[in-house]
């Protein structure tokens, strides 16, 4: 990046103007509300439009030394709530383009106050070279050429650069459709990352990420990994194609989770792990009642860009998808979220807010099969919260109750089937439940079979 060139008032780029001083951001006159720290990042890149700014350049800038934060994180999450402001995106980026294992380049012109055009002195073209030529005509005393003449000549060379531009265009398209699409059978989701400021809201962004693990773990045709071994990748910072080629998977699936009152919006995008290149990436918008269905067209649309084919009980399983009570849900989510930390006060908490999402709806299986979990780890020696003659008997009833709401969820099959395995020791019936799960859902089960202890 050439030396800083600092500039100071208003900027402008395309419909936005930015006030330095203000700390502003404004578009079409309207404040477009941008928190303090992303506001810096989007400064310092419009100092050098057109110029790399790397990510340690941007760190001693403003994450000094002294600074105890997860820099990695707080830079990605500061560029994701700019792209948002000024309706950006990663895959075909207008404004802010990312520059691979180096930082971020402002691709739009920048002008002044006065309109005149900002931009690094290492992007200005050089002079070009002045030479004699003795020989060279003086064109000041060569004739003119008939304006009728100059207008028929530039009219065809108009036309032959469109018909040019035409038939690259032709043969291009042609390409792409005969070119054979990667072949995907596996993928990795990666774990969500939540963009809200609030750290209690990451149990929102880790049920997200285990509700889409589940649904296109119903495509029998796609071999997704399991939560267990993905959420090893969360915050980490490797290369996409390192982290497929560790979980032995074709693509990776990644995105972000915004909850805002009753809003939420998840953007995802498909990744090709051998050649890490951008196959698709969408943002869905809705409340949260209606996040399952949200969920379901993440799942429909990665099946349709890996053109695998849905059977008729796939299509209408991602169809299906209910209209959940945003209390009950919520209080789900967490009751997972500390579930899956495995300790003995969690799995209290755990059994605290999976009892409460029953409380505020009675007929919601899911939270059932959540409570039978539960005690089934607070009665295992383990942890040993309770007795297993006293945890395991209330596993069982709640894994029951599930299956009588909602005979077709996969993890209330797989809860019963660990009752029966551990407290009847029947079996063979715990054999038909854990195959029952298994067709329903291939990733599902194995969300609770690989539990400690058990």
């Amino acid at each position: 990046m050439p030396e800083d060139h600092q500039p100071d008032g208003q900027l402008r780029f395309g419909v936005f103007e930015v006030d330095l001083r203000a700390g502003e951001l404004h578009k079409h006159g309207l404040r477009v509300r941008l928190q303090d720290q992303p506001f810096q990042v989007l400064a310092m890149l419009l100092e050098h439009p057109g110029a790399v700014v790397t990510r340690e350049e941007l760190q001693k800038r403003l994450w000094p030394a002294d600074t105890f934060v997860d820099f990695d994180h707080g830079l990605n999450k500061a560029v994701n709530k700019i792209r948002d402001a000024l309706g950006d995106s990663a895959e075909s980026p207008r404004f802010v383009e990312t520059v691979a294992r180096r930082g971020y380049r402002f691709l739009a012109e920048v002008k002044g106050a006065d309109a005149t055009p900002l931009r690094s002195l290492e992007l200005a073209p050089p002079p070009l070279p002045t030479a004699e030529f003795p020989d060279r005509p003086d064109l000041s005393v060569m004739p003119a050429m008939p304006k009728h003449r100059r207008s028929w000549i530039a009219w065809a060379m108009s036309a032959f650069v469109l018909l040019a531009l035409l038939a690259s265009l032709a043969a291009w398209k042609l390409h792409s459709r005969n070119r054979p699409a990667s072949a995907i059978h596996s993928l990795a989701v990666l774990p969500l990352e939540s963009l809200s400021n609030d750290t209690s809201q990451d149990y929102f962004a880790d049920g997200m990420t285990d509700e889409l693990i589940s649904d296109l773990g119903q495509i029998s045709a796609l071999r997704v990994i399991s939560r267990t071994s993905v959420m090893a990748y969360k915050h980490a910072r490797k290369p996409l194609p390192e982290i497929a080629h560790e979980l032995n998977v074709d693509a990776i699936v990644e995105g972000t989770v915004l909850r805002s009152g009753d809003q939420v919006r998840i953007t995802a995008q498909l990744i090709d792990a051998a050649a890490d290149k951008h196959l698709w990436s969408q943002s869905y918008e809705g409340e949260l009642k209606d996040t399952l269905a949200l969920q379901n067209q993440v799942a429909r649309a990665i099946a349709d860009q890996i053109r695998i084919n849905l059977n008729p009980q796939e299509q209408a399983a991602l169809k299906s998808a209910k209209v959940v009570n945003p209390e009950a849900y919520q209080s789900y989510l967490k009751g997972r979220y500390f579930w899956n930390k495995r300790t003995p006060d969690s799995l209290k908490v755990a059994l605290a807010y999976f009892n409460q999402a029953i409380d505020e709806d009675s007929n919601y299986a899911q939270a059932y099969s959540g409570l039978a979990d539960t005690y089934a780890l607070l009665g295992d020696w383990q942890y040993a919260v309770m007795t297993p003659k006293e945890a395991l008997p209330k596993a069982k009833i709640a894994a029951t109750k599930a299956l009588e709401l909602d005979n077709t969820l996969s993890e209330a099959h797989n809860s019963l089937a660990f009752c029966f395995d551990a407290f009847d020791w029947d079996l063979e019936s715990a054999g038909k439940e854990f195959q029952r799960a298994i067709e329903l859902n291939p990733v599902m089960p194995r969300l609770t079979i690989g539990m400690p202890g058990i």
